[in-house]
């Protein structure tokens, strides 16, 4: 509970701009100033992701293009100096890539790229071939939900299964991905669980608890 969560499936990228091995440097900076993106997934024979080349590996080749680095940059940033005199996506690449398959969550994504320090994980299948791309604004396309929507799953998926004898007596209202749950409940304990489950809504932005036992009402004092 609450409902089947997104997938990167439903919201990935189909459509991919990819390269070879063997594109040239300028082939690769062309395309992604094209196709508006910072990486591109390197393929091998029919469709296997080996690679992606990103802004990142294109860089050193103008950051050492006119300097001289003395041993102890040389021995620390063996990699950058060697993409710098790459002249191909094989050479440039990061290898291997870090991806992700279809089915997992938007969550799941999102914590692949942030412990990995990428913007856009290619998505493959069990085999390492290509279904598309997934970017940081994809997983982000959740919180375009509309409030009415975010109500009633809050409404459906939380408020009713875990208060089915009082749901009559909670109000949920949703203002900007905000969502206030308000009224009597017979379980402070339940409480805290709506409040964490309603959180768990893909789209909310915030919760604000203000259930109240049904003995805090009752009590004459």
């Amino acid at each position: 509970m609450p409902g089947k969560p997104h997938t990167v499936s439903d919201v990935m990228t189909r459509t991919v701009a990819a390269v070879g091995r063997d594109a040239l440097f300028k082939d690769v900076i062309t395309l992604m100033e094209e196709r508006k993106v910072s990486a591109l997934p390197v393929l091998e024979g029919d469709g296997r992701v080996i690679g992606v080349v990103s802004e990142a590996d294109l860089l050193p080749k103008e950051e050492f293009r006119d300097s001289d680095p003395d041993r102890f940059t040389q021995r620390r940033r063996l990699d950058d100096l060697a993409k710098a005199g790459a002249v191909t996506a094989g050479e440039l690449m990061s290898t291997p890539a870090v991806t992700v398959h279809a089915n997992a969550t938007l969550s799941q994504a999102a914590r692949v790229m942030a412990r990995r320090g990428v913007k856009r994980l290619p998505v493959v299948d069990d085999d390492n071939l290509l279904e598309g791309v997934v970017s940081r604004s994809d997983l982000l396309k959740v919180f375009l939900r509309g409030d009415g929507e975010l109500a009633e799953e809050v409404r459906h998926e939380v408020v009713d299964r875990l208060f089915p004898l009082s749901a009559d007596h909670i109000q949920v209202e949703v203002t900007e991905g905000v969502v206030t749950l308000t009224g009597w409940v017979d379980d402070n304990g339940l409480a805290r669980v709506a409040e964490r489950l309603a959180r768990t809504v893909e789209g909310v932005v915030d919760v604000r608890c203000r259930l109240t036992p049904m003995s805090v009402r009752s009590d004459p004092r």
